[in-house]
Order: C-alpha cells, then sequence, then structure tokens
C-alpha cells in the first residue's frame, strides 16, 4: 500500500512538472511572438515593397536574389536608430495598403505618393523624396507633347500616382489607359509596340533610357511635383512620429542626402 501511496506522489509530481514545462514554453512562445519571432533582443518590423522599382527598390538578379535600392537604403538607416531589425516582403504595388490594412506588414516604402485617397486608408510620415512624372515613347513615335498621345494606350502601373496622372490626362486627351502589376511589364508592352506610351516616375525612367537606345522621354510639362512618403497601418501615430524625427534628423545631418547621392547622382 505504501508502495502505491508513493507511485501516486510520484505521478502526481511529474504531471505538475511537465505542466510548469510547457507553461513556460508557451510564455517563450509567445514572447518571440511579440519580439517580432525574437525570445530577446531586437523587434523585427516587416517592410512591403514592389521590387520591380529601381533605383528605388529592385533586385540585380546579376548578383543575387536580395532587394537593394534607395527606398531599401532609407529603411534600415531609419530602423537601425529606431532599435528595430527589418525584413523586407516583395509585394505588387497594388496589394501593399491591403497589405498595412491585413497587418502582413508593418509599414510600406515603395515609392508610395501620400494622396488624400491613399491617406483615407493608411497613415504616411513626412515626405522623404520628391520627383516628377515622365512620358516614355519609343524613339520614332512621334510623340513630343501631351497632345500627341491622342488616340493612343498609354500603359501605366496598377494603383500607382501615375494611374492617377492618366486618368487627369485622358479628361482632356483622348487616350486608353492599360495597367500592369510591375513596370517592366509595362515597358515591355511598349518596345512591343502595343502601347504608345507609358507613365513612369523620372528617375525610374532614367534607368531604362540608359539601357534602352530605342525609347526616349520628357517630364511632364507644370506636372506638380510627386512625394514619396513611408506609409503605415492606420492608428500608427506614434511609429509615424518615431519615423518622422528619424527622417528629419537624417535630412538635417545630411545622411538622407548621401543616400540620394548615392542611388541617383553618383556615376
Amino acid at each position: 500500500m505504501k508502495k502505491l501511496i508513493s507511485f501516486g506522489i510520484m505521478a502526481i509530481f511529474l504531471v505538475s512538472l511537465l505542466s510548469a514545462c510547457g507553461q513556460s514554453d508557451t510564455d517563450t512562445a509567445q514572447q518571440a511572438d511579440q519580439n517580432g519571432g525574437q525570445a530577446s533582443g531586437k523587434n523585427v518590423l516587416i517592410m512591403g515593397t514592389s521590387a520591380d522599382y529601381p533605383p528605388f527598390e529592385y533586385v540585380d538578379t546579376a548578383k543575387s536574389e536580395e532587394i537593394i535600392g534607395f527606398d531599401v537604403d532609407l529603411a534600415k538607416a531609419v530602423t537601425e536608430k529606431l532599435g528595430y531589425e527589418i525584413e523586407i516582403r516583395d509585394i505588387e504595388f497594388a496589394g501593399l495598403i491591403e497589405a498595412l490594412k491585413t497587418g502582413t506588414v508593418d509599414f510600406v516604402l515603395a515609392g508610395m505618393s501620400a494622396t488624400d485617397e491613399r491617406r483615407q486608408s493608411v497613415d504616411f510620415s513626412d515626405t522623404y523624396y520628391v520627383a516628377t512624372n515622365m512620358i516614355v515613347t519609343k524613339k520614332d513615335s512621334g510623340i513630343n507633347t501631351l497632345e500627341d498621345l491622342a488616340g493612343k494606350k498609354v500603359g501605366v502601373q496598377l494603383g500607382s500616382i501615375q494611374a492617377e496622372k492618366a486618368e487627369e490626362i485622358s479628361e482632356s486627351i483622348d487616350i486608353t489607359i492599360d495597367s500592369r502589376n510591375r513596370i517592366p511589364e509595362i515597358v515591355q508592352e511598349l518596345k512591343a509596340g502595343r502601347y504608345g506610351a507609358v507613365i513612369i516616375e523620372d528617375m525610374v525612367a532614367k534607368g531604362y533610357l540608359e539601357r534602352n537606345e530605342d525609347l526616349t522621354g520628357f517630364v511632364i510639362n507644370n506636372d506638380e511635383e510627386t512625394g514619396f512618403a513611408v506609409a503605415f497601418q492606420k492608428g500608427s501615430e506614434e511609429m509615424v512620429a518615431d519615423f518622422n524625427r528619424v527622417i528629419n534628423e537624417m535630412k538635417e545631418s545630411g545622411e538622407l542626402e548621401q543616400i540620394i547621392n548615392k542611388w541617383f547622382r553618383e556615376e
């Protein structure tokens, strides 16, 4: 009988010990989830981008599969100063805001303009870069002005500020607008003769013009400059303030200018 009682006490002790270990493992897992997948150390922020937009974000497949570019360098600098590590996810541009809204990513850095329409869905940082739009055509197209677009099919990236610009142009000039998910797709359609022209941000267009001798382009006259900003899920006031503080510090120190020079001005 004593042996039975001792065995019962031992069984109860083992069950209690296992339960305690299980609870400890659960607590550790919960802590890891809260710390971006780590039980200790820096938190991880997930950045959403569309890696088809050189020199802002792209993959140089000749060198590696890593996403690089101006926006990537900026994101790494800001998050490091804020004490975060960063994970970058490549998402089609038209799906980036939805990724923010569903919590798939923590912020978006993708050459995105802070339009009034987008502000209804997400929060934005201060502007970190200002750009203009460019009409890109084949050299033999005979298109030299906006008026020359009349009767042409114009390609734009789906969900982009350039798509909105095309809609604006269509109010006064008879054009057909066609969208694709990725910039290389609309450039390929142009080169194949299925588009008369495409609208691309000027720094991105510059890269295509340098690599394709059969293409030319011109900046849209009197076009309002478009400011790029970091996008966040609605209600992210604290994170927006943190990013704004660091971005403005980088502007004042000249660090942001150094990144701009690296990607846009250095030969």
